[in-house]
C-alpha cells in the first residue's frame, strides 16, 4: 500500500542523497518524528551512486575535522544499528609525498592531525610500499598514514541511512519532486508537490547540484556549479580487499581497492564544466559520455605510480558531474535571505566522507537554531555579492577544482575572477607597487613592492619566509616609527537607526553601547553559550544610530546575526551601507601630526581622544574619523564618502611625505595585531570561544545591570572558571615560521594548537597564538606556570608563553 503524504510537517528534507538521508536520520534521532525528506526520483539517483567512497578525516579546521570524524563514527556502527551493509573498511588512508615541499605540507599536516586529536604516522617510502605494494616508490620522499581513514559504498550508506531514519519514524517518498515553496511574509508555509502540499515552517535543501537553481528561485544564493569527475574502475587483478585508499597529490591521483580492483581518478588542473545552460530535465541514474582524451593526462600520471595497471582491464571509465564550490569547502546552514530555509550542498566530491556529520549538524542546526559547534569554514555565511553571478562562481570553482591536489600553500590567493570589486584608489596603489589579495571580491593590497628596487609586486610561495617578508618588514617599521595608509575600504559597514536603536543593540552587544553620541566602543556579539559571534566597532553617531563596522569576510554572516537578533517589538533597522564608503587607515605616530596638516578640525588629543569619532573636513570632504587602531599605534580609520575617496587619498600622501608617510598591506596590519595582542575572528575567536576564555573579559558589560545575549554564560564562567583559555607563544628559535594549528605542548603534554601565527618584526620573532586546554579548569597561574613547547612540522621547539600583549601592554602609544 502507496503511504499517504502528510499534510503537515515539522521539517521536510528535499533531496535524497546520502546529505538528505543522513540530515532526515539525524533529525529522526532528534525526536523530530514527524520530519520529511522527498525525492524527486529515487534515492542516491542524483549524484550519490556515482561517488567514488573515499574517507579521510583531516581538513585544516579542527571542527570540520571532528565533523568527518563523527562520519568515521557513524558509519562503523549503521550496519549493526539498522542491518543493511554499508560497505565500510576503516582499512586507513595513505599519502604521499615526491619532493621536499610536499613532504613539508606533509609533515606539517603531521602536526595539524595530531593538534586535532588524529592519529597520522609518517612513513618511509619503504614503509609506504609494505602498505601498498602495488606502487612503484622510486621517486617518494615519505608518505602519511592515518590508521582510522577508509572506505565505503555510497549507495549502501545512504539506504543504511534512509532506513535508520524510517526505524525512528521519519517518512521517506520517492518519486516526489518539490514544485514550489509557499512562502508569505518572509516565512516558510507549506512545501508544494505534484500529490499535494505540506504545511511546514522548515525546509532542509539538500538537491546536490540542483540546489542553487532551486533555492534561487526563493531569492537564497548558494555558490555551486556542476564539474565533470572521471575515474575508472578495473578488472579484479587479486588487490587485497584491506588495502588502504592512497592519495598521490603530486601525480593528481587517487586509488581505492574495489572487489578485488582498483578505482583510479584524479583532479586535473582543467576541468569542465558541465550544465553551464542547466541541467537537463530527467537527469538521474544517469552518466556522462566517459572522455578518454580528457582522462588520458590522469591516466598517465597514475601508470607511473601503479604500472600494473597497464595490464588490467578497464571495467569503465565513469564521468559524472558533481558539485563543486568557489573555495572548496561544502555549504552548510540557515540561508541568511529565508528565514527557516537550511542548506547542505556542494560537497566537492567528498560528500561521503562528510555526510555523516554534516547532516548530524544540519539537523542540530534545524531543530535547536544553532549549529553543534562552530563551523564557519563550511558557513553558507561565508558568501557574498560575487557569489550570486553564475559566471563568476563557476570561473572561481574551476580554480579551485584545478587546485584540489596542489600544493596547499599558506597566504596562496586565487586568480580566477579578478579583479572583481575595487576601491577608488585600486589604480593608484597598484602604480605604486601593491601586491593584492582578495577577500569577498576585494582587491586588497597585500604588500607593496619598491618598484625603484626592481622588487615585483608577486607572491612567490613557499613553507619557508616567502618573498615579501623584507617588504612586510619595511611596512611594519613605518608603522611603528612613522605613518602609514592602509586601504580598507573593503570593510563592512552597517548602519543601526530607529527609535529603538540603542535598546536593539544593547541587547546584542555586551558591551556598553548606551554612551554619548561620538562615542566609539569595540564590542562582542555573542551567542546563549557566550560564544562570540560577531566582534565589531560601534560609533555611535546620532541619538537613534549607529554606524558599525566589522571584518571585510564577516559582511553576510554579522549582518545576518545582528538582523536576526534586533528584537520583535522594537523598532530598528539595519542597512548594509559598505559601498557609499572608502575607508582609509592612518596609523602610526606621526599620523596625528599628518592629519593636523589637512585638517582644520582640532585633532589634538585633548578635544579628539581615543574610542571616540568626529566629523572633519579634508579639502572640502567630509570625513567620518575615528580614534580605533588594529596595529597598536596612535590611528584613525578615516571613513569617507567613496566620490571623495582619491581626493583625501592624494592630500594626505602629499602633506605626509616629510613625516614618513608611506601606503601600507594588510599583512603589515597582520604583523602588527601579533604583536599587540588583537584577536581575530575566525582564528582565535568565534562562536566556540567566550570573552573570558579570550581575554577579552573587560570589553563585556558585567558591571552594568544590563541584560544583553548571551549575559548567563559569561556569570557562570566569572563564578566557575574556564578550561581553556587564549595565550601568546614566542618560540625561542626566531627563524620558525609559525602558521597556525601548530600543537602547544605544556609540561609534555598536549593541550591545544596555534589558532594564528605570524611575525613580529619590532620584536624580531615569530608570533602564536592558542587556547591552552584542561578539563580541569584553566587560571592565569595555570597558564604561567608551565613549559611548552610548539610542535612545527613535528619538531618541537622550545617557547615563552604570555597573557600579556607583547607590545605596549600599557596602551600609552595608542592613547597618546
Amino acid at each position: 500500500m502507496t503511504k499517504e503524504l502528510p499534510k503537515t510537517a515539522k521539517a521536510v528534507v528535499i533531496g535524497g542523497g546520502i546529505i538528505g538521508c543522513s540530515t532526515a536520520y539525524h533529525l529522526g534521532k532528534l525526536g523530530w518524528t514527524d520530519t520529511v525528506l522527498l525525492e524527486r526520483k529515487k534515492l542516491t539517483s542524483g549524484t550519490t551512486f556515482h561517488a567514488a567512497g573515499l574517507v579521510g578525516q583531516l581538513r585544516t579546521s579542527a571542527n570540520i575535522t571532528q565533523l568527518l570524524g563523527y562520519s568515521v563514527d557513524l558509519y562503523k556502527r549503521l550496519e549493526e544499528e539498522t542491518g543493511l551493509g554499508t560497505g565500510w573498511k576503516m582499512n586507513g588512508g595513505l599519502r604521499l609525498a615526491c619532493n621536499e615541499e610536499r613532504w613539508t605540507e606533509v609533515r606539517r599536516q603531521a602536526t595539524t592531525a595530531q593538534s586535532f586529536g588524529l592519529e597520522m604516522q609518517l612513513l618511509t617510502p619503504q614503509e609506504a610500499f609494505d602498505l601498498w605494494p602495488l606502487m612503484t616508490i622510486d621517486d617518494l620522499v615519505g608518505a602519511a598514514f592515518l590508521p582510522t581513514d577508509g572506505q565505503a559504498n555510497p549507495s549502501d550508506i545512504t539506504q543504511a541511512l534512509a532506513k535508520g531514519a524510517r526505524m525512528s519514524g521519519v517518512s521517506i517518498f520517492e518519486d516526489m519532486e518539490v514544485l514550489d515553496l509557499e512562502i508569505d511574509k518572509g516565512k516558510i508555509r507549506a512545501v508544494v508537490t505534484a500529490q499535494g502540499r505540506i504545511e511546514c515552517e522548515r525546509v532542509v535543501v539538500c538537491a546536490g547540484q540542483w540546489t542553487r537553481a532551486f533555492a534561487a528561485r526563493f531569492g537564497v544564493n548558494v555558490p555551486l556549479v556542476s564539474v565533470e569527475h572521471q575515474y575508472i574502475i578495473t578488472e579484479s587483478f587479486g588487490v587485497p580487499s584491506n588495502l588502504p585508499t592512497l592519495r598521490d597529490p603530486d601525480r593528481l591521483t587517487y586509488y581505492k581497492e574495489e572487489v578485488g580492483g582498483i578505482v583510479m581518478g584524479g583532479y586535473e588542473p582543467n576541468p569542465i564544466p558541465w550544465a553551464k545552460s542547466g541541467i537537463p530535465e530527467g537527469f538521474h541514474y544517469t552518466l556522462l559520455d566517459s572522455n578518454f582524451d580528457h582522462f588520458e593526462q590522469i591516466m598517465e600520471q597514475a601508470l607511473g605510480r601503479v604500472p600494473a595497471l597497464e595490464n588490467v582491464g578497464v571495467k569503465q571509465l565513469l564521468n559524472g558531474p558533481e558539485s563543486f564550490t568557489p573555495d572548496g569547502n561544502f555549504i552548510l546552514g540557515e540561508a541568511p535571505e529565508l528565514k527557516n530555509f537550511f542548506v547542505g550542498a556542494g560537497f566537492n566530491a567528498f560528500g561521503i566522507a562528510s555526510a555523516g556529520g554534516a547532516g548530524m549538524a544540519l539537523a542540530e542546526w534545524v531543530t535547536k537554531g544553532e549549529p553543534p559547534y562552530d563551523l564557519w569554514p563550511v558557513d553558507i555565511r561565508r558568501f557574498g555579492r560575487p557569489h550570486f553571478d553564475t559566471d563568476w562562481v563557476r570561473t572561481r570553482t574551476l580554480e579551485a577544482y584545478g587546485k584540489h591536489y596542489a600544493m596547499a600553500w599558506p597566504f596562496e590567493e586565487h586568480s580566477s575572477g579578478r579583479p572583481c570589486r575595487k576601491s577608488p584608489l585600486y589604480d593608484r596603489l597598484k602604480a605604486q607597487g601593491a601586491c593584492f589579495g582578495e577577500k569577498l571580491g576585494w582587491e586588497r593590497p597585500n604588500w607593496f613592492a619598491d618598484l625603484f628596487a626592481n622588487e615585483e609586486p608577486k607572491d612567490i610561495y613557499s613553507y619557508g619566509r616567502q618573498n615579501w617578508f623584507d617588504a612586510v618588514g619595511r611596512e611594519h617599521k613605518a608603522v611603528r616609527e612613522a605613518a602609514v595608509i592602509f586601504d580598507q575600504t573593503s570593510f563592512a559597514k552597517f548602519v543601526l537607526k530607529g527609535g529603538d536603536a540603542e535598546a536593539a543593540l544593547s541587547w546584542i552587544a555586551s558591551n556598553d553601547v548606551a554612551r554619548p553620541v561620538g562615542s566609539l566602543v569595540y564590542t562582542q556579539m555573542l551567542n546563549d553559550k557566550g560564544g562570540i559571534e560577531c566582534d565589531v566597532t560601534v560609533a555611535r553617531i546620532a541619538e537613534n544610530e549607529y554606524y558599525i563596522v566589522t571584518g571585510t569576510g564577516f559582511a553576510t554572516h554579522d549582518f545576518d546575526w545582528i538582523a536576526r537578533n534586533i528584537p520583535a517589538a522594537m523598532h530598528a533597522e539595519l542597512v548594509d551601507v559598505t559601498s557609499a564608503y572608502s575607508v582609509l587607515s592612518l596609523m602610526g605616530p606621526n599620523s596625528r601630526a599628518v592629519l593636523e596638516k589637512v585638517t582644520g578640525s582640532d585633532v589634538s588629543n585633548a578635544a579628539f581622544p581615543f574610542g571616540k569619532v568626529r566629523t572633519i573636513g579634508i579639502a572640502g570632504c567630509p570625513v567620518r574619523a575615528l580614534r580605533i587602531t588594529y596595529v597598536g599605534e596612535l590611528g584613525y580609520e578615516l571613513h569617507i564618502p567613496i566620490e571623495y575617496a582619491t581626493t583625501v587619498y592624494d592630500v594626505l600622501m602629499a602633506s605626509g611625505g616629510e613625516l614618513g608617510l608611506v601606503n601600507a598591506g594588510y599583512r603589515a596590519i597582520e604583523s602588527c595585531r601579533l604583536e599587540k595582542g588583537y584577536r581575530a575572528w575566525g582564528s582565535d575567536i568565534g562562536p566556540d570561544h567566550t570573552p573570558i576564555e579570550a581575554g577579552l573579559g573587560w570589553a563585556v558589560k558585567m558591571r552594568r545591570n544590563i541584560p544583553f545575549r548571551g549575559r548567563e554564560a559569561i556569570e557562570r564562567q566569572l563564578s566557575g572558571g574556564v578550561r581553556k583559555r587564549l595565550a601568546c607563544f614566542v618560540p625561542e628559535d626566531t627563524d620558525a615560521v609559525l602558521l597556525g594549528r601548530e600543537t602547544i605542548y605544556r609540561d609534555g603534554k598536549r593541550v591545544g594548537w596555534l589558532s594564528s601565527g605570524g611575525f613580529g618584526y619590532t620584536l624580531g620573532k615569530p608570533i602564536g597564538y592558542g587556547y591552552v586546554r584542561n578539563p580541569d579548569g584553566v587560571t592565569e597561574d595555570f597558564v604561567l606556570s608551565g613549559t611548552y613547547e610548539l610542535d612545527v612540522a613535528r619538531e618541537r621547539i622550545p617557547c615563552k608563553v604570555s597573557l600579556s600583549p607583547l607590545y605596549d601592554p600599557d596602551m600609552a602609544r595608542v592613547k597618546a
